[in-house]
């Protein structure tokens, strides 16, 4: 079968004929509907190395951690799923029995130190093939739902919808403020989420004049980047400040720039893993104000994260690659050229 291999550090992946994968027991074989390119694949063969990297991550294996498929075979002791049925695939694969883990809550394993990888395309085969072999515990049904758009959401979804599940008392009641900072994957759904979950009036910030006009096409008020950036912020806000802020980026200045805004009790959840620090003060930061950071989320965030795409509360924008193409996926997706989601849909046609 055809796949996009991670064969080497600081190296763009190849796309490769492999053999196709057996499920195990507790497995089941799918053939894959959709996988979604993401910035995290991007930063474990490009940025990494040996020396930088968990060890789990180390390669070969092929990259894709944002999946959904067709069950195509049973592994043995598998049950309750049916042949043919679309499923959306929970990526995180933790030990299984730690106190996190049964919670579903694999990203945040006691284990994962010991583990052999981190989770499906992420030092384990993922997605971006013909097939992949998932447990089934992480099998997540899509019903009629289609599964080629709704892909990107086991992490532009999921990832968005654990930060702001955990947020929602800070946007509880009327008159709450929501900041989305950076309008990728993540912030778009983000906005989408927010909307359908709270009252809060929504401001989203980004470079890109296009990501703005779709997310004021989700209901976010937007305001351009630019040294006056906060004190629009601010005055949509009547000085108060934002009850919750959302930064999808997480470098320095993104994060410095969400502090600034932030109200009296509220909430900054960093969510984009690229590094940055930020200096706190007692006489600078609003009093109660917490700052946070969350990592994916718990599988059953996702039954969650399914049952508003399939009420039409998320609607991913995505393009469309076929397998073919799946490696000029990824040069976009560097490049910043790509304006929604890149999802490679390997039984599509070239």
């Amino acid at each position: 079968m055809r796949a996009v291999v991670f064969e080497a550090w600081k190296t763009f992946p190849t796309l490769k004929d492999i053999d196709k994968p057996t499920p195990g027991p507790g497995e089941v074989l799918l053939k894959v509907a959709g996988a979604g390119a993401c910035h995290s694949d991007v930063a474990v063969y490009k940025d990494f190395e040996t020396a930088t990297a968990p060890p789990q991550l180390a390669p070969s294996y092929v990259l894709g951690h944002e999946n959904s498929g067709w069950a195509e075979e049973l592994g043995e002791g598998v049950e309750g799923i049916a042949l043919g049925d679309a499923f959306l695939v929970y990526g995180p694969i933790g030990c299984g029995h730690c106190v996190a883990c049964s919670r579903g809550e694999d990203t945040y394993c006691a284990n994962a130190a010991t583990m052999p990888y981190l989770a499906s395309g992420l030092g384990r085969d993922g997605g971006m093939a013909e097939y992949i072999v998932v447990p089934a515990r992480n099998l997540v049904p899509l019903g009629d739902a289609d599964p080629i758009k709704a892909a990107p959401l086991s992490d532009a979804g999921l990832t968005p919808y654990h930060a702001i599940k955990n947020s929602l008392p800070n946007l509880a009641g009327g008159g709450k403020f929501a900041l989305v900072v950076g309008l990728g994957g993540l912030g778009q759904v983000a906005v989408q989420i927010l909307t359908a979950l709270t009252g809060a009036t929504v401001i989203a910030t980004d470079s890109k004049a296009d990501a703005m006009t779709r997310a004021r096409a989700h209901g976010a008020i937007t305001v351009e980047s630019g040294p006056d950036q906060a004190a629009k912020i601010r005055e949509i806000t009547g000085g108060r400040g934002v009850d919750a802020a959302f930064d999808f980026v997480g470098i320095a200045p993104t994060i410095a720039l969400a502090s600034s805004v932030m109200a009296t009790k509220s909430r900054l959840t960093v969510v984009g893993i690229a590094g940055g620090k930020y200096e706190w003060s007692f006489f600078t930061s609003p009093y109660e104000s917490t700052l946070t950071n969350t990592y994916w989320g718990t599988i059953e965030d996702l039954y969650e994260v399914v049952a508003m795409y399939k009420a039409g509360q998320i609607t991913p924008d995505v393009e469309i690659f076929a397998m073919e193409d799946a490696l000029e996926a990824y040069r976009k997706l560097e490049a910043g050229e790509l304006s929604g989601r890149a999802v490679v849909v390997p039984h599509l046609a070239h």
